[in-house]
């Protein structure tokens, strides 16, 4: 239960971070930040249909907040900083194949289930829904509401993405 913790405080320090921030850029970055960390508590909560629904409206709603808010396209600097933009490069990708590591070796073996209601979904899903697939049995008739609920977050993503990409309404 630590890890909540610990998520908890890093997604409040984010939102604080976003508040608090002086560009818009930032409090953009400070919000995805956000996302990702309640994509990581969903996926401790050991949910991870909804941890893949966040990941995917985080990073498509990361991607058009960044766009919307940097009117023109940034330059290319060659100066400056660029011992620090590799070494902070370097380090993300060695903490994240570091987080991938630690996380994939916990997991089950293929085909075993994680939790006891697994194997009753399992092993009675067929025979109790009366249904010729075991996944529809499990979507349709087990988790139909959570089902439901992650169509609904697909389709507020998509209308959102398109009132923001829209071209019809827009001063040029």
């Amino acid at each position: 239960m630590i890890e909540m913790y610990i998520l908890l405080i890093f997604m409040i320090t984010a939102a604080i971070i976003a508040v608090a921030a002086k560009d818009l850029l930032s409090s953009v970055v400070a919000i995805g930040a956000v996302g990702i960390g309640l994509a990581m508590a969903f996926l401790v909560l050991k949910a991870p249909d909804l941890a893949i629904m966040q990941l995917v409206v985080e990073i498509l709603s990361l991607i058009i907040l960044v766009r919307a808010t940097t009117r023109k396209d940034l330059p290319f600097n060659i100066s400056g900083r660029w011992v620090f933009n590799t070494l902070a490069t370097i380090l993300f990708a060695v903490v994240f194949l570091v987080s991938a590591y630690a996380s994939l070796k916990f997991m089950p073996d293929l085909g075993s289930p994680l939790m006891r209601v697994s194997k009753v979904y399992l092993s009675e899903g067929l025979v109790r829904t009366g249904a010729m697939n075991i996944v529809a049995a499990i979507n349709l008739n087990y988790r139909a509401l959570d089902t439901l609920g992650e169509a609904t977050m697909l389709f507020a993503a998509i209308i959102g993405v398109l009132a923001v990409a829209r071209k019809i309404g827009r001063k040029g």
